[in-house]
């Protein structure tokens, strides 16, 4: 197989494409927050500003009525690396202790003795954000073997690292870590980003972009009166469990996050603040469909994670070519109602990243090398949406394009990533193939640019079943003592065309 040269745009390499599929796990995790704390209307977060407070972290913040403590177990000598985290992280929380201390528009939803309370704090020059900066590591061996046995039971590892001086190499542990303290309550924040495949420096640059969002968010998190809730649906060959416990795990820190079984219940529970939908294969009846659809007129948020064809690379290397079909979701209408269709075809990028080869045998040995797959775009956020800014690239597995259709009620369409400049379509039946690897690209070809591949969806939504809901769909919402509504409450969802988003983080060999 004669080897493809690598165009300008191609993102090739083990940590590449490591870095590429964080920002993915990265974006996905940001958008479950988001919209998973978005209270009934419309969340505005376009206006954030990379090294000034997002208009909602100041919102956020004029809502506390008692002081925030902030623990920062980020004290002693350390690698110039965690000296930048570290300084970053004072100048964060700077930032946040500032807003915290205004007294402008403190008054807003709170009760008139909160009112009192917050001015004479302000007047008395008190602020509702105090921070301290502490060395787990200072006292004795006890103290330190207890504190260090008290933090493990909080949550809060360490990293090890390795400092060098003129009497050699030690041992250390560090504890990246901010421990947010509001009435009594307690949330561990962790400072640093330590996803496989990224160097030291990737990993701290990816820690500080993060800091304002993880702060925010552990302050979302103590104000809440109850742990949100955050299911995955089952049965129509969604993600398995084991795949997504990845994502899973990080929710948990904040949410509770279980599995719902749509045939098996009556009704998606208002309970359940956000559904993610993940990479169905098989088919939604029109009841479990009739669920959803009132779950979204109540203003239930959705995160839709649909791969409109079966292409996958471990079926092409068994059979190859390969001719993906179409899953058989029958999604298609519920979400061509509420603004979006995932075209049955498969986008294609020069920018975009590699997959191994056997191209030979040497003493017996397989010689592999990297090819770019132009089915696996790597997508440079362009929007100012803080979903995706400040992400630098995310790597997507054989997404296809997302139009977004007119509605008939008022919905909001934000396109929140797209391909490159460089890309094009194929539409099914699409005929997968290695070969591709054998030839240059044509740039001539790849003349389609900026295709949509992830939308956000906001405002009120139009139910499916107008004018065609069933006696017995009636009956059943009458039972539960609802009412059929046409057009939802304020509310919010995500459509992305790649299912393994959400799966774990794999690196690739």
């Amino acid at each position: 197989m004669a080897k493809a040269k690598a165009s300008k745009l191609k993102l090739s390499g083990k940590r590449a494409q490591s870095f590429a599929r964080l920002g993915a796990f990265l974006a996905l995790i940001v958008f479950v927050n988001i919209l998973g704390n978005m209270a009934h209307g419309r969340l505005d977060l376009t206006e954030e500003n990379r090294f000034t407070l997002s208009e909602p972290t100041v919102d956020l913040l004029k809502q506390l009525d008692e002081p925030v403590f902030v623990q920062v177990l980020l004290e002693g000598e350390f690698p110039a690396g965690f000296k930048h985290l570290q300084r970053s992280t004072r100048e964060m929380l700077d930032d946040f202790r500032n807003e915290a201390s205004s007294f402008q528009g403190r008054g807003k939803g709170l009760s008139l003795g909160q009112r009192i309370k917050a001015f004479f704090n302000f007047l008395g020059n008190d602020v509702n954000l105090e921070y301290e900066f502490v060395d787990p590591n200072l006292g004795s061996v006890e103290e330190i073997n207890q504190r260090r046995e008290q933090l493990a039971k909080d949550g809060i590892v360490p990293t090890i690292f390795r400092l060098k001086d003129v009497e050699g190499t030690e041992e250390k542990l560090i504890y990246p870590y901010a421990i947010f303290n509001y009435k009594g309550r307690s949330v561990p924040v962790n400072l640093l980003e330590n996803q496989p495949g990224l160097n030291q420096d990737e990993k701290i640059n990816q820690s500080v972009t993060l800091l304002e969002y993880k702060f925010a968010n552990a302050i979302q998190k103590l104000l809440l009166e109850r742990k949100r809730v955050i299911a995955f649906t089952t049965g129509h060959g969604e993600l398995e469990e084991l795949q997504t416990k990845d994502l899973s795990n990080t929710l948990r820190t904040y949410y509770d996050v279980g599995r719902f079984h749509l045939d098996s219940n009556y009704q998606v529970p208002s309970q359940i603040d956000l559904l993610i939908v993940a990479k169905p294969r098989g088919p939604f009846s029109d009841r479990d469909k009739f669920k959803l659809d009132q779950y979204v007129m109540n203003g239930g948020k959705i995160l839709w994670l649909i791969d409109r064809l079966d292409a996958e690379l471990d079926s092409l290397a068994v059979r190859d070519p390969f001719v993906p079909t179409d899953y058989p979701t029958n999604l298609e209408d519920l979400l061509f109602k509420y603004g979006a269709r995932v075209e049955p075809n498969l986008v294609l990028d020069l920018q975009c990243s590699s997959i191994p080869q056997v191209i030979g045998m040497q003493g017996g040995n397989p010689q592999i090398e990297l090819f770019p797959w132009f089915y696996h775009p790597v997508v440079t956020p362009r929007s100012d949406h803080p979903i995706v800014k400040g992400l630098d690239q995310i790597n997507l597995f054989f997404p296809s394009r997302i139009d977004t259709i007119r509605t008939k009620t008022e919905v909001a369409k934000t396109i929140l990533l797209t391909t490159s400049e460089y890309s094009r379509e194929q539409y099914s039946p699409v005929r997968l193939t290695f070969d591709i690897l054998r030839y240059e690209p044509d740039p001539a070809q790849f003349k389609k640019p900026f295709l949509p591949v992830a939308v956000l969806l906001e405002g009120q939504f139009p139910s499916l079943y107008e004018n065609r809901v069933t006696d017995e769909m009636l009956e059943g919402l009458r039972q539960l003592g609802m009412e059929y509504k046409t057009v939802s409450e304020p509310t919010g969802m995500l459509v992305v065309s790649d299912g393994d988003i959400a799966a774990n983080f794999i690196t690739n060999p």
